[in-house]
């Protein structure tokens, strides 16, 4: 069995770790980028599903 691991990063993306097939909401699937792969919670970033560090340019918290 293959490890999958995601890891909210404080202030930040989540980090996924492992091999995963990510669908589009198509169910497409988005061209893999390797691992790990760091996946955007603020819904900032213009390369969304994926992290482009908007979060770090706004100073996006995450809430408590």
């Amino acid at each position: 069995m293959t490890l999958i691991q995601l890891t909210a990063l404080p202030d930040g993306p989540y980090r996924l770790e492992g091999h995963v097939t990510i669908l589009d909401r198509d169910g497409r699937r988005i061209p893999d980028r390797g691992s790990p792969v760091h996946l955007c919670r603020c819904g900032r970033s213009a390369d969304k599903p994926f992290c482009d560090g908007s979060h770090a340019r706004t100073a996006w918290k995450e809430d408590a």
